[in-house]
């Protein structure tokens, strides 16, 4: 993908703040969903884990700290691309190995794992089914496995393993509608509590030596309270709008975000103003991982939609993308 506003709306996507709340599961998924939120924020763990997608691997290890100060988190890889992840009160900071750069984003704060908090509603009822397995040993630990599982082709599904005392997260897996598995992450070995080395914590790298990238994303904050300017005409079942940001008065550029749900995915919409000299954005479908993009110019607009959904779901909510009827 080449550089422009569609690869700063991927990193922003990457630094996100969490999900909207999944719901609609039966008392006993809720009761292990619930337990999976509060300890992926609330415990002190530490491990290493391998990430795998496709026929690449990767090995990263996390020193997650909650206490008094706050929630605090590091992450380092040990093998692939050297590069480090810090997260605090004062945002994400990606450390990256092939040219000591960094990049800062205070306003977003977003953690390597998948975050899926619960609502007592029945919203994501529509899209998905909810179901409780069998336990596995992983990493030393017995761990229930829980189902989400896609009503159709236009979300993935998800297969997680939680510790059954505390409902730490152990595993997960992500999957497509015809449940082949799209990619995984797997604990190898799991501290809890009191075993953490705090030491971890601490960064290897000289940050202040290092370049500070920037996020790409522009100075604001969120007018949710106002209606859109633009919006999506064509959604899949169970996707509704859910938080909105506009920026840019009359006359000026524009940039507005809109963020659809359908209670665990999300899929974002970036209407940028397209700038002199930037006419020939790359347009259509790209890809980066698991998270799918689609851009199309209209006049001097460029609309990009983003979602860790497949490549179905993005075109056909970018191509019914249009400036809303007064």
């Amino acid at each position: 993908m080449k550089s422009g506003p569609a690869t700063t709306i991927l990193v922003a996507l990457l630094l996100a703040a969490s999900l909207p709340a999944v719901a609609g599961a039966s008392k006993d998924t809720s009761h292990w969903l619930e337990r999976m939120s509060a300890a992926m924020s609330q415990m002190t763990y530490q491990g290493t884990f391998v990430y795998v997608q496709g026929d690449e691997d990767e090995t990263m290890r996390i020193t997650h700290v909650s206490d008094e100060a706050g929630v605090r988190e590091r992450l380092v890889s040990v093998s692939g691309a050297q590069r480090e992840i810090l997260r605090d009160s004062n945002g994400v900071r990606w450390v990256k190995g092939d040219d000591h750069s960094v990049m800062e984003a205070p306003s977003f704060g977003r953690s390597f794992f998948p975050e899926i908090p619960l609502t007592p509603s029945d919203e994501a009822s529509i899209s998905y089914r909810f179901e409780v397995g069998n336990t596995e040993r992983i990493a030393g630990y017995s761990a229930r496995k829980v189902k989400i599982i896609p009503r159709d082709h236009y979300r993935y599904g998800y297969n997680l393993w939680l510790e059954e005392r505390s409902a730490l997260l152990l595993k997960w897996e992500l999957l497509d509608s015809r449940n082949q598995r799209l990619a995984k992450l797997m604990f190898t070995e799991l501290r809890l509590g009191s075993e953490v080395d705090m030491k971890e914590l601490k960064s290897s790298s000289k940050l202040q030596e290092y370049k500070t990238l920037e996020s790409g994303l522009p100075p604001g904050g969120s007018t949710s309270h106002s209606k859109p300017k633009w919006q999506a005409n064509n959604l899949p079942p169970g996707f509704r709008l859910t938080a909105h940001r506009y920026f840019g008065k009359q006359g000026e550029e524009l940039y507005e975000h809109l963020v659809y749900s359908d209670g665990l995915a999300a899929v974002s919409i970036y209407v940028e103003s397209i700038r002199e000299g930037q006419q020939d954005q790359e347009t259509g479908i790209s890809k980066m991982g698991t998270t799918h993009a689609f851009s199309r110019q209209v006049n001097d607009v460029l609309i990009t939609v983003v979602g860790d959904v497949p490549a179905a779901t993005v075109q056909s909510i970018g191509k019914s993308v249009k400036l809303r009827t007064p």
